[in-house]
């Protein structure tokens, strides 16, 4: 019982670090989420290229916004800071597949 009681203090404390890292950070002070600062390197490139045209586009805003903002030197209202908890991972099941398939070909040209 002692056990189970200090793992989900533990996750609990784990969840708080991540959280304050994540503010800590201050992309979401741009409007941005955790995908659009990713570097872009050629896997990258092609799981933006493979996203549909409305999280591209939504994506683009969201960069285009947060590139006025920092040439400004502001940041957005508070209310609009993208949050912990709405902040998803919009790139990675394009990105995983992408790298799947990039190692795929990589073991068939070994043959």
């Amino acid at each position: 019982m002692a056990t189970r009681a200090s793992t989900v203090a533990s996750s609990k404390w784990l969840k708080s670090l991540r959280k304050w890292y994540y503010n800590a950070a201050g992309f979401n002070k741009l409007g941005l989420m955790r995908d659009d600062t990713l570097y872009e390197d050629e896997d990258v490139k092609e799981a933006i290229r493979r996203l549909p045209e409305n999280v591209y586009n939504d994506r683009m805003f969201r960069i285009k916004r947060a590139l006025d903002l920092s040439m400004r030197q502001q940041i957005l209202p508070k209310n609009q800071w993208t949050k912990y908890e709405e902040d998803k991972l919009y790139l990675q099941p394009y990105l995983k597949e992408v790298i799947r398939e990039r190692k795929e070909r990589e073991e068939w040209n070994k043959k």
